[in-house]
């Protein structure tokens, strides 16, 4: 009976260390093939060299690399039965970049989140100073936030270790007055809540400004049968050309002289607003995405730093380790699905459809 109780172990643990390696190969070939593909995109279109584009490009190479460098050593560790054999400075290493990886995606979001509220609510501010400079600045102190949430544990402030429940290196969450890790946990967990409270933040704005408000109408000054001013319609430009008009032109028609290039600009806005909203909507969603993957993991570190001698059941903390990996080949399916521009882009630049490109800039009939 024992020996084949034994054996029944045993099968289980490689039907489950089958399955880790399965479902970890399908989300790194996901995440390489995703992010690569929209990466060339942003690089190669020159429609899409704005400012939201170069954040994407950003968080698209930090999922590559974090793919390229740090899953292969979770594949190894599972392969070789939930063991590290790299040694201790190797662990800390790749531990940094999990970690790294991990608030970059964090800052990253939030600064993006300002952004667009800025592009929603203050779009002349932000057309005339969200540079491509800009951009690499916000970029620049978005990297330098991480490694200096990412290297205090290289230094044995909350150990980087291998922890072989996880089959990662990784932050060692034990009890909150034997670890230091409860901080860590705080920053990332307050990033994510600021992130959504701007995003509310945006959306009440958004239906604010859709209240319908009442027609103030405001007379127009008559000067023999020209009408000008605020009130003024097109019928001054007609009275006029009629010869009802006597005396000097009057002042500047609203309306008339200005009709062509207000109509334009009016389109350009809109369209401007429209697209701005959608690059908003799928910038939520990566970070809508980011929160739901990664909290059931955020949820066992709490209760390992919070509740003491804490067990996680093992097929939660797999689930949720793999869930946080599963976040970077998540986000360019979230791209392409909540950005029509990108899949127009997309098939313009690879030539995956033999489709007639539609036009990217607003139009009339006349």
């Amino acid at each position: 009976m024992a020996n084949a109780s034994d054996l029944s172990l045993q099968n289980h643990a490689v039907a489950a260390s089958a399955a880790k390696l399965a479902s970890l190969g399908l989300i790194m070939c996901v995440s390489l093939v995703g992010n690569v593909s929209l990466s060339l995109l942003v690089l190669r279109d020159s429609t899409l060299r704005r400012a939201p584009y170069y954040f994407l490009l950003d968080l698209c190479v930090a999922d590559a690399v974090r793919t390229a460098v740090c899953f292969p050593f979770v594949l190894l560790s599972v392969g070789r039965g939930s063991a590290w054999g790299y040694g201790a400075a190797s662990c800390k290493v790749v531990a940094f970049m999990a970690v790294l990886f991990c608030f970059h995606v964090a800052f990253l979001l939030f600064c993006v989140s300002v952004t667009r509220y800025m592009a929603i609510a203050h779009h002349r501010f932000y057309s005339k100073r969200m540079t491509p400079w800009t951009c690499v600045a916000v970029i620049c102190m978005v990297w330098t936030l991480s490694v200096a949430m990412a290297f205090p544990p290289v230094f044995d402030v909350g150990t980087y270790k291998f922890i072989r429940e996880e089959e990662q290196c990784i932050f060692e969450h034990r009890y909150v007055k034997a670890n230091d890790t409860l901080g860590f946990m705080l920053m990332l967990a307050v990033i994510v809540g600021t992130t959504h409270v701007v995003y509310v933040k945006m959306l009440c704005f958004v239906y604010g400004h859709r209240k319908m408000k009442p027609a103030q109408l405001v007379p127009a000054i008559s000067q023999n049968w020209t009408f000008h001013g605020p009130g003024a319609t097109g019928q001054a430009a007609a009275n006029w050309i009629a010869g009802f008009g006597r005396g000097p032109t009057p002042p500047t028609l609203v309306g008339i002289r200005q009709a062509t290039h207000n109509a334009n600009r009016r389109l350009l806005v809109l369209d401007e607003f429209k697209m701005e909203k959608r690059i908003g909507k799928m910038f939520y969603m990566l970070t809508l995405t980011f929160l739901l993957l990664w909290s059931p993991y955020i949820v066992s570190c709490y209760l390992r730093v919070f509740v003491k001698g804490g067990m996680v059941p093992q097929v939660y903390l797999t689930a949720a380790v793999w869930m946080t990996f599963a976040q970077a080949g998540a986000n360019p399916i979230i791209c392409f699905i909540f950005n029509k521009e990108l899949r127009v882009r997309f098939r313009a630049c690879f030539h995956c459809c033999p489709a007639t490109q539609t036009p990217m800039e607003p139009y009339c009939v006349i």
